[in-house]
């Protein structure tokens, strides 16, 4: 009897239109079954964030591709608790996205986010995003090469309880598959992080956006391997518990 093929799960933040979610699908369909749920627009920043004031609206766009009217997590959970309630996914990729997922930012990041919900849902996930520049040219081949190596990893060995992985992949022309760093997520701060504006009717508005500053977390964060450009895996934890912190309010009276 011939082996059962691995059943991927596919969504991202950048919408399903995305070059990166494309770029990802012919690489991941070599591993197996491919199914596809992405939100039906562009949703970056949305973190792990849910819709819960309206129902959420599905559309096929053929077989085993569906995009979903919100956010990354709600395109994971209509997926595995709708679409394929009865066919749970092997493993989950969020990506390829456009520009990095890196440091703190990550608590933005609607694909790692994305990622998250399929941990919490006891699917192998890995965030995978190319760390290119606005009107840079993106060269995706790099980074999905280097997905498919670690997805098979992870189909073979799976993942600890709680864990996903986060891959950067630097947009050089020396970026190569064999070229990478285990790290810790990095600490960045930034300057001017909300820039104010007039308006031509003369009101004030706000932009948010900053100019990278301080790195923190010494050289083996994910931001420092990107800067040498290598690409990052960095093992992220849903546990948020500061545990140290935990056992010394466990000693006084508050």
């Amino acid at each position: 009897m011939p082996k059962k093929k691995p059943l991927i799960l596919l969504s991202n933040d950048d919408g399903y239109h995305a070059d990166g979610l494309r770029a990802a699908i012919p690489h991941l369909l070599k591993l197996g079954r491919l199914f596809i749920c992405a939100p039906d627009r562009e949703r970056s920043g949305t973190s792990h964030s849910l819709t819960l004031e309206r129902p959420l609206r599905i559309n096929k766009i053929e077989k085993d591709f569906y995009t979903v009217d919100g956010t990354p997590t709600d395109s994971v959970m209509v997926a595995v608790h709708g679409l394929l309630k009865d066919n749970k996914p092997d493993l989950l990729i969020s990506g390829i996205n456009k520009g990095p997922n890196l440091c703190d930012d990550i608590t933005y990041s609607g694909t790692v986010a994305a990622a998250m919900e399929g941990t919490l849902l006891g699917i192998p996930s890995i965030a995978v995003s190319l760390v290119v520049k606005n009107r840079h040219k993106p060269h995706w081949e790099v980074a999905a090469e280097f997905m498919v190596r670690v997805a098979k990893y992870v189909l073979k060995n799976g993942l600890p309880e709680d864990t996903l992985l986060n891959v950067n992949v630097p947009n050089t022309r020396k970026a190569s598959p064999d070229r990478y760093s285990v790290t810790t997520q990095g600490r960045r701060i930034y300057e001017d992080v909300i820039t104010e504006h007039i308006d031509p009717r003369g009101k004030p508005y706000y932009w948010i956006g900053g100019v990278e500053g301080q790195l923190r977390g010494g050289k083996k964060t994910d931001l420092a391997a990107i800067k040498r450009g290598v690409i990052s895996v960095t093992p992220l934890h849903l546990d948020l518990t500061n545990y140290g912190v935990m056992r010394d309010l466990s000693l006084i009276n508050l």
